[in-house]
């Protein structure tokens, strides 16, 4: 069973990782403590917490005929680690200030 299914990169999670906070999509059947145990043995981090949350699926139309459908449910998981202890998903280095127009 894949345990993690992508990383959820918004402006929210982007705050919440300077502070230790990383945000994950994972499979519904997944336990905290599946997801604690995947995310310490693939990233090789400390983990001091794990947050879970349950999304529903909304109704959207689709189609010709506007045909309410249901999206798939989903569940989402808050991974806290130790102090000093960073996963890089964002790509993005800090450098010192702006770039000049030229």
């Amino acid at each position: 069973m894949n345990i993690l299914v992508r990383a959820i990169i918004t402006e929210k999670s982007k705050k919440d990782a300077e502070l230790g906070k990383f945000t994950f999509d994972v499979n519904p059947n997944a336990s905290k403590y599946q997801v604690e145990k995947f995310v310490e043995k693939t990233f090789g981090v400390n983990v001091l917490a794990v947050r879970t949350i349950s999304v529903h699926g909304k109704y959207k139309k689709f189609g010709k005929s506007k045909r309410y459908k249901k999206l798939s449910d989903t569940k989402k998981a808050i991974v806290k680690l130790a102090a000093g202890q960073t996963i890089d998903l964002f790509g993005i280095e800090k450098k010192g200030g702006k770039k000049k127009k030229k």
